[in-house]
């Protein structure tokens, strides 16, 4: 008898599917804000800082609700991606993974910046008095030396992402085969007679996920700040 039955086997695929495309999309937007907070003084710094970090506070069915204003079929960047880019969000699992970026976002943007924050800024500087450019600069020095921070805020991201729950069940449902991630697919079974050991499968899997993605995260952190005690959490 199989372990796990076909549809468990799909949910699992398409929570992986939706973490990874959160984690891939948001990477960009995460390192500049990160870049932003960590090296640029400018006038809002204490405000987008807050407002990076706001998922992490709000409650995620106002984040969610919020999504479905702008991302929904009559919101402004919904309709800007469908006729733009013909993406949909809604009641799909793009919109899952937007809604799993968004809760993310604050922890990858943390983690890039303390990686950032501890690179010897004596290095770009005797990079730059030996004739570098602030691209070369930032490619051989500032970029290899934050990378563990970088990849630990990758797998720290992910493991958000594949454990999202109420932002996406607000902005894009509970669709078997469509929105329906490992916890939207819990609390499904919990909802029905009989499905304790689903639960139970389920659960332990997410769990696992989880725990090998802090732990791998936690001991990139710790390359990233070493000598420094540098801890993403």
């Amino acid at each position: 008898m199989a372990l796990l039955s076909p549809e468990e086997w799909e949910i699992i695929t398409l929570s992986l599917k939706v973490g990874g495309v959160a984690v891939a999309g948001t990477m960009p937007v995460a390192f500049l804000f990160a870049w932003l907070l960590a090296r640029v003084r400018f006038p809002g710094k204490l405000l987008l800082d807050g407002i990076v970090h706001l998922p992490l506070v709000l409650p995620p069915v106002v984040t969610g609700w919020l999504l479905l204003l702008a991302f929904g079929n009559n919101g402004p960047a919904g309709r800007f991606f469908a006729e733009t880019f013909e993406l949909t969000f809604m009641f799909r699992w793009t919109g899952a993974a937007l809604a799993a970026a968004i809760m993310a976002l604050p922890l990858m943007v943390r983690a890039i910046r303390l990686s950032l924050e501890a690179v010897d800024r004596r290095l770009e500087g005797a990079a730059r008095t030996l004739g570098a450019g602030p691209v070369r600069t930032f490619l051989t020095i500032t970029l290899p030396l934050s990378l563990p921070g970088v990849l630990a805020g990758a797998v720290l991201g992910f493991a958000r992402s594949i454990g999202e729950f109420g932002a996406t069940i607000t902005f894009v449902s509970n669709i078997p085969g469509e929105t329906r991630t490992l916890p939207l697919a819990i609390y499904s079974a919990l909802q029905m007679p009989g499905g304790e050991q689903t639960v139970t499968r389920l659960a332990f899997i997410a769990a696992l996920l989880s725990l090998a993605a802090l732990m791998i995260s936690e001991i990139l952190a710790r390359r990233a700040g070493s000598g420094r005690g540098g801890h993403v959490l």
